[in-house]
């Protein structure tokens, strides 16, 4: 019974590649919504493997790795094919959101030297994978955008495309210089030496978490105001705090 017990995280980080599995197979099929519960769901488990392990007393090197490939599924295939749907999409202009679209194949009508681009999401988050994996120095802070950040803000674009009226935004989603863009900058940030503050608590004063409190009180008046648009804002956000933390020394901890 014990040792079940002790499998409970390794169970729950399986659940976020079940849901990254899952939510890959709705990303080719162009089931965005899908993708997005599925995600959503994989970040949870994600969550909750690591607090289970700390709870019970079990983590180890086992978990870390299951972790991290469970994670490259959820927050790195999956966002990568979700950029290059995009871009295949904005490739056959005028056809009806998530209508199916004919063409002979991914080499055709220049797919290969566009949508493929979306594929460089996939690579930097592989590659922040392996170096978180043995950076010993992100215990109470992250160096870099976090692999689920970028997943997150990659899935809500087709959501803020088809679900809001936001014009201007879904403009720039419909064109894929803006998509490359945004698919470098994050590649980028992934696996920068920025270092951006936890969300974890290690106890609940507001003194010691005044900055989470404002960042998570911010962001949900943000989803209640602007629904799936508020997520890109938010990681934007996140980032930004993090940077004006780290060149304020008056707010350093």
């Amino acid at each position: 019974m014990m040792n079940i017990v002790k499998q409970i995280p390794n169970l729950l980080t399986l659940g976020n590649l079940l849901c990254g599995t899952i939510a890959a197979i709705l990303a080719v099929q162009e089931d965005f919504i899908g993708v997005a519960f599925f995600v959503v769901i994989g970040i949870i488990f994600d969550f909750f493997d690591g607090f289970a392990a700390r709870l019970l007393n079990v983590s180890g090197e086992l978990g870390k790795q299951l972790d991290s490939l469970a994670d490259m599924v959820t927050s790195g295939v999956v966002p990568g094919i979700v950029m290059v749907k995009l871009m295949q999409i904005n490739l056959f202009n005028g056809v009806e959101f998530g209508e199916n679209k004919s063409f002979d194949g991914i080499f055709d009508n220049s797919i290969l030297g566009y949508s493929l681009i979306g594929l460089v999401i996939t690579l930097a988050a592989c590659y922040r994978l392996g170096k978180f994996n043995i950076d010993t120095r992100q215990s109470d802070f992250f160096i870099g955008l976090p692999t689920p950040a970028m997943s997150l803000f990659i899935i809500s674009l087709p959501l803020i495309q088809a679900k809001t009226d936001y014009t201007f935004v879904q403009s720039l989603i419909s064109n894929n210089y803006f998509l490359i863009a945004i698919t470098l900058i994050l590649s980028y940030l992934m696996n920068s030496e920025i270092t951006l503050f936890s969300l974890k608590f290690k106890n609940y004063a507001f003194k010691n978490n005044w900055l989470v409190y404002l960042f998570l009180t911010f962001s949900l008046v943000l989803i209640l105001l602007t629904n799936y648009l508020a997520i890109p804002i938010i990681i934007t956000l996140y980032i930004v705090l993090s940077a004006l933390k780290n060149l304020t020394p008056k707010i350093k901890q």
